[in-house]
């Protein structure tokens, strides 16, 4: 990236832009490059969610001269109970790097842009964009959106897009993260419904945690399990004895993806022994008997030869799940992951109907949302469903929609967008020519990172909007616009509970740097399009359009009345529908009463058979290559973390690889040695760390190093088209 020139930046800073773009920004609604005004500013502390992960911890936000200066966590809010991470605690310090993007800049040459003003760089987004689609069509642009933007830019985007500028397809990066779990609730449920709160982790008497490391990975929700009254017995079942397993009173070491035959398994022990809650399976589910017959196929025997586990630890486990009151299961991306994560997490679900551990405190089949605002893509980004968990493919639902905007119903898509691997199967296959990326990071973070590098680079046009110029991502872009952070707008959160919350502006954002709403506010007017958008004149009218679009859905939150309604109750979880009189109770969780989402108010039991590993260890590659979190001050590409020097003091700076002693020995391996680690698709170097942690013939490497999808293999799951990060066939060189 080129050095931007300061006297140039300064000078186009404040020289006088076109009179529509100069009066967008400047305007009333927030969209300013000017100074809030003395009015507006808050109080000495103001308190906002952070913006790093799905657990949604509240933070005190300290003020000088109205801008935020430090940080301490909240300690009443539901959430956090004044406990944060070390990532909320340097939220604000990432916020001041050299590397935020702090002007429009134009790629004139590799590795070379130049700063413009906003009205050049809109200008030139429009009229490329609209040359791509005048000569191949609207199905020949696409955007990639995220769970990091506020809950009313993901819905401004996917309006904007889809809806006044014809584009047909958009994804989210809550494709990589949370697709498994939302597609198996969605079949399982009815809707993509996580039914619990976080004071479950309070309740349970027993906690399996499959494929999830929260000491690592959520550390404040593995803290609310340290304040469980109960003596819980806590179950891990994992491949490698992460942190979480390190304190687990029962860890079943798994051999990598036979979590899916294991649950079988262990819904066969639980039918055999009579450990079924007949009552609620005949009251409130359907399909039992056929599921019933399905796992008859997995006797003990084969469970234990196909996971690795002995027959003690898997009948122990069928023992706590019986004799446990309130009995929780929590999963994440080692699930999700996957090439059968659908099927997994289902497996998981149904363990909770059949013993009726659902809908009562301390219990549920509960996905852990990796992605601050997950939730909010999931309900309205508009790529996967309509805006409020509608479907495009419903007339009913696209009228309803329009309704509420005010737009003719004919620019709703009658057509889903294709997933994320298959837009990028599309600009492979040279049918998708534009691309806009929206504060993500896919350059780092996509499978198989030396393919879809190359597949970026075949576009015709890559516009990334990011808050940093220096991205992996950035890197490959035609035109990069400027976009403010965390704590530099207005809006909401919604976290892994369902919980809404506030984010605010204390921090004005650096240089020509505008919020994501400013830009798609922006964005409509140079399309012709900023008709359509007049209701979408701030974030707080966006919440209250989000309201309507809501209404009647399973995630009803009509009732809320506004952003301070928001503050006043400590965040509030939908549903909340504008039906109800009293104020929401601030722990409340689904299906209390039995009903689910499906016409005939019933859960379903989904399972299928398990698939093969599509890319098992060989002679040639013989070891299974694992990803995921590396510690709890990393965080997914490091585009933040690394912009906190606290931050990376408390990390390794260098990628290392585990490698468990006995693997180590047979290759000559010594610790700290640099190795070679090589897949089919890339190799990398890393540092060796040898470990009991991975198991013989098992690696793992952090996701976060910028290497690590050099080596993973595009494989998806075919139910959630959500990658497969967590195997793939790799082998070790020594240097």
């Amino acid at each position: 990236m080129s050095i931007i020139d300061q006297s140039k930046l300064s000078s186009l800073i404040h020289q006088k832009e076109g009179h529509l773009t100069r009066e967008l920004l400047l305007s009333p609604g927030g969209f300013g490059l000017g100074k809030v005004p003395e009015k507006n500013l808050p109080d000495a502390t103001t308190q906002m969610v952070c913006g790093f992960c799905g657990t949604g911890c509240n933070l005190n936000i300290h003020l000088k001269n109205g801008e935020g200066v430090c940080i301490s966590p909240t300690t009443e809010y539901p959430v956090n109970l004044g406990m944060a991470c070390p990532k909320g605690w340097e939220a604000l310090s990432v916020l001041d790097s050299p590397d935020r993007a702090v002007s429009p800049l134009v790629k004139k040459s590799p590795n070379h842009w130049e700063p413009v003003d906003w009205d050049s760089a809109l200008s030139l987004f429009t009229s490329k964009f609209k040359a791509i689609q005048e000569k191949h069509g609207d199905e020949s642009v696409a955007f990639l959106s995220t769970g990091q933007m506020v809950t009313e830019e993901m819905a401004f985007l996917g309006a904007l897009a889809k809806f006044g500028m014809g584009m047909v397809h958009g994804d989210g990066n809550t494709r990589q993260c949370m697709a498994s779990a939302v597609t198996a609730y969605k079949q399982s449920f009815g809707f993509d419904a996580p039914p619990f709160t976080y004071q479950d982790l309070e309740e349970s008497d027993v906690l399996v945690f499959v494929g999830a490391n929260p000491c690592i990975a959520h550390p404040i929700m593995w803290e609310r399990v340290m304040r469980n009254p109960h003596s819980p017995q806590i179950v891990v079942v994992d491949p490698r004895k992460t942190e979480t397993a390190m304190q687990s009173t029962l860890h079943l070491q798994i051999a990598p993806k036979s979590d899916m035959p294991l649950f079988y398994g262990i819904a066969q022990l639980l039918i055999q022994k009579g450990y079924v809650d007949a009552d609620y399976v005949r009251e409130h589910t359907e399909d039992f008997d056929d599921f019933k017959a399905h796992v008859r196929d997995y006797p003990l025997e084969r469970i234990t030869t196909e996971t690795d586990v002995s027959q003690e630890k898997i009948e122990q486990l069928v023992e706590l799940i019986h004799t446990g009151k309130r009995v929780s299961f929590w999963w994440t991306m080692g699930v999700n992951q996957s090439y059968q994560g659908v099927r997994t997490a289902q497996a998981i679900i149904n363990l909770a109907l059949m013993t009726g551990n659902i809908g009562r405190p301390g219990t549920g089949p509960n996905s852990i949302t990796g992605q601050c605002n997950a939730m909010g893509s999931r309900l309205f980004s508009n790529t996967t469903n309509l805006l409020g968990g509608h479907d495009f493919l419903n007339d009913r639902h696209r009228a309803k929609v329009a309704d509420i905007l005010d737009i003719p119903v004919d620019r709703i898509p009658a057509e889903n967008s294709l997933p994320y691997h298959k837009i990028m199967e599309g600009i492979l296959a040279g049918k998708i020519k534009g691309l806009w990326v929206i504060c993500t990071n896919p350059a780092h973070s996509w499978i198989n990172q030396g393919q879809a590098r190359d597949i970026l680079d075949r576009l015709d046009f890559l516009v990334v909007q990011d808050m940093y110029h220096t991205t992996e991502t950035a890197r490959h872009a035609d035109l990069i616009l400027p976009a403010a952070g965390w704590g530099e707008k207005e809006g909401t959160f919604i976290n892994a509970e369902r919980r809404i919350g506030r984010v605010k502006r204390i921090k004005r954002a650096p240089g020509q740097a505008l919020s994501d709403f400013s830009i798609f506010k922006l964005i409509a007017q140079y399309w012709g399009c900023g008709e359509m958008f007049s209701q979408w004149s701030s974030p707080a009218e966006v919440f209250q359009l989000m309201k309507k679009l809501s209404a009647g859905q399973a995630c009803d939150f009509s009732g809320i009345e506004d952003y301070t309604a928001i503050e006043e109750q400590g965040g509030i979880q939908w549903p909340f529908a504008a039906s109800e009189t009293e104020p929401p109770q601030q722990q409340r969780r689904l299906f209390e009463d039995g009903r689910y989402f499906h016409e005939n108010g019933r859960a379903r039991f989904v399972f299928s058979e398990p698939t093969r590993m599509p890319e098992a260890p060989s002679e040639q590659y013989p070891f299974v290559l694992l990803t995921g979190r590396g510690t709890a001050s990393q965080w997914h590409t490091q585009t933040r973390t690394r912009n906190s020097d606290v931050l990376r003091k408390l990390y390794p700076n260098r990628i290392y690889v585990e490698i468990n002693p006995e693997d180590a020995q047979k290759h000559s391996v010594q610790p700290n040695d640099l190795i070679f680690v090589e897949s089919q698709r890339g190799r990398l170097k890393a540092r060796a760390f040898i470990t009991q942690s991975v198991q013989p013939g098992q690696l793992f490497i952090p996701m976060h190093y910028e290497e690590t999808n050099q080596l993973t293999d595009a494989v998806f799951d075919p139910h959630s088209s959500q990658p497969s990060y967590k195997c793939c066939a790799v082998r070790i060189i020594n240097e």
